[in-house]
């Protein structure tokens, strides 16, 4: 009996190395996610920036 509580408690081998694998590609995925949206609001405020910039040029000029 003691030989099956220690079996079914602890996880094998082979699922963690699973949820190892798992982990990785969902922190991988989310990663990529918060790096694409970081890099789209970059890209939005230069987009504003630039043509604030324009604005302001052409009402100096």
């Amino acid at each position: 009996m003691d030989g099956m509580e220690d079996t079914s408690s602890s996880p094998g081998l082979g699922k963690k190395i699973l949820a190892v694998i798992v982990f990785a590609i969902a922190a991988w995925i989310l990663l990529k996610f918060a790096i694409g949206l970081i890099a789209g609001l970059a890209t939005i405020i230069v987009i504003v920036l630039a043509i604030a910039a324009i604005v302001w040029a052409v009402r100096t000029l």
